[in-house]
């Protein structure tokens, strides 16, 4: 037990970083589903070419010899921001192409399309990658190699780590701001509640469904690159699991509520790290850490079947 509760800041802080991850992709899911009451499961893949863009900035600036003559924190600015454009124009792409010709449809219809989207993404990303680099799996320049920061109890960790949440955190609280106080979010808002009404009030209501579809495919752009700073190796299938997972945490908080998708995101990376860390000591060896991905799956099923709003979310009735 004594071991146990020394591993415990150490694994809340992993789990805290993973929790910022899932947070920010979750954010991307709920604003779609908010509104247009769709699950966008493309999005996962949205998050995988953010990785590849993000890792592909990096090696042209480390190609250059950039990467020991510019700081680092600039250089992981410039590929969050490339990121986040690149992300953003796909994701306002499959929007045009995907998804508006559908829009009256029944709601399995572009459901089904998304899940194609994401088949095509991820096969798309492979060729180029192997067309480029002669492998689809790539590795990423490491940033700030080595630099650590010190905690309170012999406690540390790295650079990189406390970069992706202050960066994480930045994004959130800007969203939120942006979606509560701009012109454009109360719009947003409009729509979500009201599409119909929203249009007859002056609002573009295709306006503000691109602009949905851009800055949630943004965040996930983004997060793609934080996530190849983090873990230096990106593939096409990366954004399947993690997609699954932050599309959970979106569901755990309340989906359609962005408080909910952060919430949700952050206490899924805490349960995860800790059933990764403590599943084995106290199963006595029964499951090892390779079952902690059953704790998102099994997060999920109950709460669909005890809080299906999520912890956030509000039961509503159907609009008649």
């Amino acid at each position: 037990m004594a071991e146990l509760l020394n591993l415990l800041p150490q694994v809340t802080i992993d789990g805290l970083l993973l929790g910022f991850v899932y947070a920010v992709v979750a954010i991307g899911y709920t604003m779609v589903y908010g509104v247009l009451e769709f699950i966008n499961f493309a999005h996962s893949e949205i998050f995988m070419v953010g990785a590849f863009i993000g890792a592909e900035i990096f090696l042209v600036l480390g190609n250059a010899g950039l990467l020991t003559g510019m700081p680092h924190l600039l250089i992981l600015l410039v590929a969050v921001m490339g990121a986040m454009l690149l992300a953003g124009g796909l994701g306002v792409g499959i929007e045009r192409v995907a998804y508006r010709p559908l829009r009256g449809a029944p709601r399995l219809v572009p459901l089904i399309a998304a899940i194609g989207v994401s088949f095509v993404l991820q096969d798309a990303a492979r060729a180029v990658a192997t067309l480029i680099h002669g492998n689809f799996i790539m590795g990423v320049p490491s940033l700030f190699p080595g630099q650590n920061i010190a905690l309170p109890g012999g406690l540390t960790i790295s650079v990189k780590a406390v970069l992706i949440v202050i960066s994480s955190l930045i994004m959130m609280a800007g969203l939120t701001f942006f979606v509560q106080r701009s012109r454009a979010g109360k719009a947003m808002r409009a729509v979500a509640q009201d599409r119909a009404t929203a249009g007859l009030m002056g609002i573009n209501v295709n306006q503000i469904i691109t602009m949905t579809f851009f800055i949630g495919a943004a965040m996930g752009g983004a997060a793609g690159t934080l996530f190849a700073v983090q873990y230096t190796s990106v593939d096409p299938y990366i954004g399947f699991v993690l997609g699954m997972k932050s599309f959970t945490a979106a569901v755990f908080g309340g989906i359609g509520k962005l408080p909910g998708a952060m919430l949700g995101g952050i206490l899924l990376g805490l349960f995860e790290s800790y059933g990764a860390a403590f599943l084995s000591a106290t199963t006595g060896g029964m499951f090892g850490a390779e079952y902690k991905d059953v704790f998102a799956f099994a997060l999920l099923i109950l709460i669909l079947i005890f809080k299906p709003a999520g912890l956030l979310g509000q039961a509503t009735g159907e609009k008649v």
